[in-house]
């Protein structure tokens, strides 16, 4: 072979070993070893043993770890039922072409989505504090017989986690479905206005099946971001290593984190990444499937 045509054959592998050398030693070799790693009982970070489907065994009749998984779960609910319909109002209300101001509203609700979940929550903790809390001094402010030290982090967990999530991912969302809508062609929406629809008819027969598409990435998004939730109650409940009372704010990317980084047992850690992992996977795929059933 000419020098200059060995030159040629190994030109792409020099440009793409950057790449490959960063993806081997930072993604490939990590979940590799974090597979072997479920498969054994770790007692910190140099002894080991393996068990092999023990520590899925014990998982099943671990009881923080289904109670973790039914907080998932039940957030899980809440952010799909929340979060999409109020980024689709507010889509429909900002696509508006007779609406004064539609860009700064535009910027208005998009701009919690740039702060992070950890700004989120130190707001939030502010906000919600005893005594010195934005909501209970207001409260008490306006009505005397308020009492200012009432725990609103320890009487509604889920509802705060809920909350301080809906008002950060809302303007996210809305702006995947303010493209949709704007894709949206006019002439079938003119058609069925000129047929007698009314508003619902027309975002039910027209708009919903134009921006269906969207739609599934979005419920995707939503589930597999909800199912990996970490800082924000580890942040707000940072006093309980984010389990908060009564363990109602555990979840199961929280528990991943108690057992292997605090406990010190990485591989019944590994074991719960790899499951979540199989079912994050796993929803993927169901949702893949349901879109191409949608498509034919």
């Amino acid at each position: 072979m000419k020098p200059s045509r060995l030159h040629s054959a190994w030109t792409p592998w020099i440009f793409l070993a950057p790449f490959l050398l960063s993806f081997t030693a930072f993604i490939a070799w990590p979940a590799v070893r974090s597979l072997m790693l479920a498969f054994e009982q770790t007692f910190g970070p140099r002894t080991t043993a393996f068990v092999g489907l023990t520590n899925f065994r014990f998982m099943l009749h671990d009881p923080f770890f289904w109670t973790a998984v039914g907080n998932t779960v039940l957030f899980t609910v809440a952010a799909v039922v929340t979060q999409i319909p109020a980024a689709l109002g507010l889509a429909l209300l900002l696509n508006r072409a007779d609406l004064r101001g539609r860009r700064l509203f535009r910027v208005i609700f998009f701009a919690p989505s740039i702060v992070g979940l950890a700004f989120v929550a130190i707001i939030y903790s502010i906000m919600l504090e005893k005594r010195t809390g934005f909501i209970n001094s207001s409260l008490h402010s306006l009505l005397p017989a308020w009492d200012p030290d009432f725990p609103w982090l320890d009487h509604y967990v889920m509802p705060s986690l809920i909350l301080a999530v809906l008002w950060l991912s809302a303007g996210f969302y809305m702006v995947y479905f303010l493209a949709a809508l704007q894709n949206v062609p006019g002439e079938l929406l003119d058609a069925a206005n000129i047929d007698g629809a009314s508003p619902w008819q027309r975002f039910r027969h027209v708009t919903l099946p134009e921006i269906r598409p969207v739609l599934n990435i979005i419920l995707l998004l939503v589930v597999t971001g909800s199912f990996q939730l970490f800082e924000l109650p580890y942040l707000l409940y940072n006093e309980t290593n984010g389990n908060g009372p009564d363990n109602k704010a555990l979840t199961i990317v929280t528990y991943l984190y108690q057992t292997g980084f605090r406990s010190g047992d990485l591989g019944y850690a590994s074991a719960i990444g790899w499951l979540l992992t199989l079912v994050l996977v796993g929803l993927a795929l169901v949702q893949r499937r349901l879109t191409q059933k949608e498509e034919l």
